[in-house]
């Protein structure tokens, strides 16, 4: 009996054993939670928000691990397995991979590119068409006035033009080097002020500045109807949103669900949704669910 009983024991010990280790294991269990990590700026936060809410109405467990500091941080943390999906830019994501900038400027051939990159067992996702890059951004009224709509279009205006944004756009290639060899442009004076911080726009708003180098994502410039004039050359690197993911953890409902979201962002979405929480205050979360039921992926298709 009391033989019995001991094995009876030990093999309960055993079992329960086993299960504590499966559940240590990475992908062993179909319902371990996909945890969705993010960086430390409210942009990610959405991002994050949104993959969560997505794969959530697909019945997918999901758990967040968020603003966890800058990409030096958080991609390490990918690697090691501590989170599983990250939301990415595909030009800054693969110039830290390779410890340079970036010489892609076009969105597939950076896709490839990063996807080379990647080290084994992380994989990128399809990237949405928005971008959060360096942009050239004015007001609806000099648009107007000049028919403007893209970086070309300042062919002939130029000229009169006075461009602002930050010291590094006077030397960097994608700045005013790049502007003068790429489009042929010449501006009549840069002004120094900040990376599309309050400086920049106010100067914006005042008309100090005709042209403001921002960033393409920037709430301010949906709150504001300002207008991003296309990179039709494309002299800024590509810098789509993308999904990088574990592959032990990546499942087709998990790629599918998270290509759905890639096929409906857009830059303009971003703004909007930046807008949201940098200028109104609404919470991350809030605007996230708020897009993805919009967007008709809260159904779990």
């Amino acid at each position: 009996m009391h033989r019995n009983l001991s094995r009876l024991l030990l093999a309960i010990t055993c079992v329960g054993l086993l299960t504590v280790g499966a559940s240590l294991t990475p992908g062993y269990a179909a319902d371990d939670p996909i945890v969705i990590g993010s960086t430390n700026f409210p942009e990610q936060l959405v991002l994050a928000h949104i993959y969560a809410d997505v794969l959530e109405a697909r019945d997918i467990a999901v758990e967040t691990r968020l603003n966890l500091g800058s990409r030096e941080i958080v991609f390490p943390a990918l690697k090691a397995g501590e989170i599983d999906v990250l939301p990415e830019y595909t030009g800054a994501l693969l110039a830290y991979l390779t410890g340079g900038d970036a010489t892609a400027s076009k969105p597939q051939a950076m896709a490839a590119a990063l996807q080379k990159a990647l080290p084994d067992g992380i994989v990128r996702l399809q990237p949405a068409q928005a971008q959060d890059k360096d942009a050239l951004v004015v007001t609806q009224a000099t648009a107007d006035k000049y028919n403007l709509r893209t970086i070309s279009d300042l062919q002939g205006a130029a000229a009169d033009m006075i461009i602002g944004g930050p010291p590094e756009l006077k030397i960097r290639a994608d700045g005013l080097p790049g502007l003068k060899k790429t489009y042929g442009l010449t501006f009549k004076q840069f002004r120094s002020l900040d990376a599309g911080g309050p400086l920049t726009v106010a100067a914006l708003k005042s008309g100090d500045i005709d042209i403001a180098r921002m960033f393409s994502t920037q709430g301010i410039i949906d709150a504001n109807g300002w207008i991003i004039l296309q990179d039709d050359k494309n002299l800024v690197p590509a810098q789509n949103i993308v999904a990088v993911v574990r592959e032990d953890k990546l499942t087709d409902r998990i790629q599918q669900a998270l290509d759905q979201v890639a096929a409906k962002l857009t830059t303009a979405d971003l703004q909007k949704l930046n807008n949201k929480v940098g200028v109104q205050k609404q919470s991350p979360a809030k605007v996230a669910t708020q897009w993805v039921t919009a967007n008709g992926l809260a159904g779990g298709q």
